[in-house]
């Protein structure tokens, strides 16, 4: 990845508005005119550039933030959708079909799991899930029916790190398309300049980073988003799962800020991962050199956005667990909530939230247990405040 700085490809996008403003200007409207009926056939089948239809479709604002987005990761273009799911599923019933077969990480958002475990089987897409980690295992999996493995970056809740280099030389080998949900390492890691075919993000996370907006996208090759896009057989087009202008232009001016905001998540969770495992808290975090994948990941990641900002810990039991949330909550140490990249940190115990999707036998099989609590670690200014109060909340509970 030398040379490649997602934030300085964002840095270097400049947009003026319809009136000079610094801003590109919001284009609220569903529908758009035509001065001829020939012009509108011929946007209609997509032989026009920089003329508009329909909104679902396409809209100034979205491609704008589609730029944007595709120029962070690397690819060639991008497409917005209306949530994280709503670039997920499109995108894996664009690449499969009735008997084709997908090989994903056992550990993902659970939404995800859920989709691929219950849903897809309506259509005839299995799907086989494996330790991702381990790369003989992932090449065991692949049939002759297999069309697209399947990974996290960083896996949702239990951070196992994805070898993407590796992954890739797989699905070349079975000229499969690697899909790589990029939601929790957003600058810090480069999928497609590791060799990932599509890359996904959920823009409700760190991307927007305010919590106040629901968010996807796609980004990938020119060919596989006008596949995406194709008014008669695309699945974003046809499922809809369309992004409003509005909430584009607002993910966009938040975009801005992601680099300065992902230094400082990171900053402030490597910090935390210290000191709980000095603590001797059952602590996972990719930048501690326990982690069984430390090594690994630091070959991938652009080292100035540092190791993320997503942590975890075990404190044995559920009913533990939710006591601990509860009192960081009430001395306004974050807030008990699902999602990740806000200002404030956010915790939860995902077993009974984002993953609770997971049947509990296949939780305990991955090592999903009742006491792990998954932060997304906040903006602290002062981190080292933050440690001490939650110390305080740990002791006082007893549980350190």
């Amino acid at each position: 990845m030398k040379n490649f700085n997602p934030a300085d490809n964002i840095q270097d996008l400049q947009y003026f508005g319809e009136f000079g403003g610094v801003n590109p200007s919001i284009s609220d409207s569903s529908t758009y005119t035509f001065l001829s009926a020939k012009t509108m056939f011929d946007t209609f089948e997509g032989n026009m550039e920089g003329c508009y239809l329909y909104s679902r479709h396409s809209s100034p604002s979205n491609l704008y933030l589609d730029q944007a987005l595709a120029a962070m990761e690397g690819t060639e273009t991008a497409n917005v959708s209306a949530s994280g799911m709503g670039a997920i599923t499109p995108t894996l019933l664009q690449l499969c079909g009735a008997g084709d077969h997908i090989v994903s990480s056992r550990t993902i958002y659970g939404g995800t799991y859920a989709f691929l475990k219950n849903f897809t089987p309506r259509f005839g897409i299995e799907t086989t899930f494996v330790d991702i980690t381990k790369l003989d295992v992932v090449e065991a999996a692949i049939t002759s029916k297999t069309k697209v493995l399947y990974c996290e970056t960083v896996s949702n809740p239990l951070l196992e790190v994805a070898d993407i280099r590796g992954l890739s030389a797989i699905a070349k080998k079975y000229n499969l398309k690697l899909v790589v949900d990029n939601t929790f390492s957003p600058l810090s890691v480069s999928p497609a300049k590791l060799g990932a075919d599509i890359v996904i993000h959920s823009l409700t996370k760190y991307i927007n980073g305010s919590s106040d907006t629901v968010g996807g996208v796609t980004c990938a090759s020119k060919e596989f988003i006008n596949s995406l896009k194709n008014v008669n057989s695309g699945a974003s087009m046809l499922l809809g799962p369309t992004m409003d202008s509005l909430r584009s232009a607002s993910v966009m001016k938040n975009l801005r800020t992601l680099h300065i905001r992902i230094k400082q998540h990171s900053h402030n969770a490597h910090f935390l991962a210290d000191q709980f495992e000095k603590d001797g808290l059952k602590t996972v975090y990719p930048g501690l050199k326990s982690h069984p994948s430390h090594e690994l990941y630091k070959t991938m990641i652009n080292p100035e956005y540092g190791f993320g900002g997503m942590l975890t810990i075990d404190v044995g039991t559920l009913e533990k667990a939710n006591e601990l949330m509860e009192l960081m909550q009430k001395r306004n140490l974050g807030y008990l909530a699902v999602s990740l990249g806000f200002y404030k940190t956010l915790f939860s115990a995902p077993g009974t939230s984002t993953s609770s999707e997971i049947p509990l036998e296949e939780q305990k099989e991955m090592g999903l247990t009742d006491g792990l609590i998954r932060f997304s670690i906040g903006l602290d200014n002062d981190i080292q405040r933050t440690y001490e109060m939650m110390k305080s909340c740990m002791v006082d509970l007893g549980v350190l």
